[in-house]
């Protein structure tokens, strides 16, 4: 007898796992999460991290609403203006102590105290609090994608592991680095990487039939776009390999978006972060997985950007110059943030968008790239699935409560995790 189902359940054959897209039919489950409509989709948690801070006189917004202005930092968020909350004057108490970019990265997630002289100790991040919290409700409990390796030495006697990673499963144990697109596409959906020849829909075919009978008209509509989309691709696939260029398969709601990457981490920097934003996007899309953090580059980085004809000097050191190829280059990353907020705001999820059922933080570890961190950068892109009233500048300059832990409760609190405490704070940040 056929169970009633549920999106803790998958598509399933031989080496392959396809988490089904959302659909209105399906009942949601979790702790609080089960307590939302079943027509409501999940809400996913992003944070993406740029290192080295922003340009110190293009980092502010004025307004509200559709009359929100944004600096030219922020001019790629401009038709998200409605759907974002600019954050002023949090902190981190933490990194305020000790030397410059390890100390005061390694904790921005945690909140935690940093243990110097080589020693790595830092705390949970809150990231990882959601992703062990929802465990077994996605086939993958977070993603944490990177673009530059992690550094292995010590700056200003703090170890630059710290530099290099903003989210750990635990106190000693940063989360390691995914650097390969190739390597994420497969984590989100293969089990056996090696049997990438295998056709995913014959794979699946027997559990697709079952949904396609008991699911919801609109949702039957749904799936089948969703398995006629990867079909697609399939037989591209099939083309490739006679060529000799064999590539993977790329399952969408509507119709293929990207192939499976190419082995190896992309030459090109612009590359590189356009297949993990894509990666990101298909991974909540899918609800494979609902948390995901992307390290854009590392505090301290040594990235170049020649196709911004800005490769006379790497990212840390440009930081320092506050001239307009600085200011270049912030652009280009957050446009990386715009791309992941125009790809989601496309995918309707019942009466919201993905980007209304998801919650994107763009920050770094230091205002500017003088290494001030007594305010730190931070915006927020989505609605949290419609629990957050974005279009908003909220200033916590000279309030008692501007903890960027406290920020993390907040949010944690709309992906449907209540915690007395989370770093160095026990307070929410009552206007999110």
């Amino acid at each position: 007898m056929f169970q009633p189902i549920s999106r803790r359940m998958f598509l399933r054959g031989v080496g392959v796992t396809m988490a089904l897209p959302w659909m209105e039919s399906l009942p949601v489950w979790g702790d609080d999460v089960a307590r939302r409509s079943s027509s409501e989709a999940p809400v996913r948690f992003a944070v993406l991290f740029a290192g080295n801070g922003f340009h110190s006189r293009e980092w502010w917004a004025k307004g509200e609403g559709a009359a929100m202005q944004l600096g030219k930092v922020l001019e790629p968020l401009h038709p998200f203006r409605e759907n974002l909350l600019f954050l002023q004057g949090l902190y981190n108490q933490e990194a305020l102590i000790g030397g410059i970019h390890s100390c005061q990265t390694g904790n921005l997630l945690t909140g935690a105290h940093l243990a110097p002289a080589g020693e790595i100790q830092s705390g949970i991040s809150c990231d990882q609090v959601l992703a062990e919290r929802l465990k077994g409700q996605t086939k993958v409990p977070s993603l944490v994608l990177a673009t530059e390796p992690s550094i292995a030495a010590i700056h200003k006697n703090y170890s630059m592991i710290y530099s290099s990673h903003i989210s750990w499963s635990s106190a000693t144990t940063p989360v390691p680095l995914e650097l390969y697109p190739s390597l994420a596409f497969d984590r989100l959906f293969r089990d056996d990487v090696g049997r990438a020849d295998k056709s995913v829909l014959d794979a699946v075919r027997e559990d697709a039939r079952r949904y396609q009978k008991i699911v919801s008209q609109s949702d039957r509509r749904r799936l089948d776009e969703y398995l006629n989309s990867v079909r697609e691709v399939e037989k591209r696939i099939d083309q490739a390999g006679q060529q000799g260029r064999l590539q993977g398969w790329r399952p969408t709601l509507t119709e293929p978006n990207m192939p499976r990457p190419a082995e190896g981490i992309p030459q090109d920097i612009d590359q590189h972060m356009r297949l993990m934003c894509d990666i990101l996007v298909l991974a909540f899309q899918t609800d494979t997985t609902r948390v995901c953090t992307l390290k854009l580059n590392n505090d301290h980085s040594a990235l170049r950007f020649p196709h911004l004809k800005v490769d006379y000097m790497i990212h840390h050191l440009l930081s320092h110059t506050d001239n307009a190829d600085w200011l270049k280059v912030n652009q280009f990353f957050t446009e990386q943030v715009a791309y992941i907020a125009r790809k989601m705001a496309s995918v309707q999820e019942g009466d919201r968008t993905l980007l209304d059922n998801s919650m994107l933080l763009f920050l770094s570890s230091m205002m500017t790239g003088h290494h001030n961190n007594d305010q730190l950068p931070v915006v927020l892109v989505g609605a949290g699935g419609g629990q957050i009233k974005t279009g908003r500048i909220l200033n916590y300059l000279g309030k008692s409560n501007r903890k960027m832990c406290s920020l993390y409760l907040s949010l944690l609190d709309k992906a449907g995790v209540h915690l007395d405490q989370f770093g160095d704070s026990n307070e929410r940040l009552a206007e999110i």
